[in-house]
């Protein structure tokens, strides 16, 4: 797959171009896509951020509508969730993950998405998390959803309660450390 640079992304963020979407899926014309962009603040370290967004299996404690998250190897991630009332399925893989710095993803199968998470150190025992996600909706609800605003509200409702989950644990539930997807100089 083919991937764009989005322009408010730190370096190395990879976006997948309608032009390959199209070419993977065999749709026709510029896919509809959407882009939320949203940031929190919490009062505990980028490594304790960073190490509990590793913990994907947890998403559904502070995602709203997300019912299951697994793990199946380093790079996948097999999605549940409801979205606009319906239940949806897709996979996708990690393309970067650099310890404290980033987590990306591009979906594979399934509901069409693409995202980068990064964390940034604001003093001792603070830091921001930033998600960056380009998403097609599905269907004329999920569409006026969209043009409404919902996904973006439940993308910051999202991370206010992933800042109450992590705040109210003062620690991370686990931890993976590991590199995918950048080259070691």
């Amino acid at each position: 797959m083919q991937h764009e640079v989005s322009p408010s992304a730190s370096p190395g963020t990879p976006w997948p171009t309608n032009e390959a979407k199209n070419a993977e899926t065999g749709k026709e014309g510029d896919a509809a896509m959407a882009t939320i962009e949203e940031s929190v603040e919490v009062e505990v370290p980028v490594r304790t951020a960073y190490n509990q967004w590793t913990q994907f299996e947890d998403f559904p404690r502070f995602m709203e509508g997300v019912e299951q998250v697994r793990q199946l190897g380093d790079k996948k991630v097999h999605w549940v969730a409801e979205i606009a009332g319906q239940r949806r399925e897709w996979d996708a893989e990690i393309t970067e993950q650099v310890p404290d710095q980033r987590i990306s993803w591009c979906s594979t199968e399934g509901a069409t998405n693409s995202g980068v998470v990064t964390f940034h150190r604001l003093g001792d025992g603070k830091s921001k998390v930033m998600l960056q996600l380009e998403f097609e909706p599905e269907g004329a609800l999920e569409k006026a959803g969209d043009k409404l605003g919902i996904v973006k509200a439940r993308a910051k409702g999202d991370l206010a309660r992933f800042k109450a989950f992590i705040e109210a644990r003062g620690q991370e539930s686990g931890a993976w450390r590991g590199e995918v997807g950048r080259s070691k100089n």
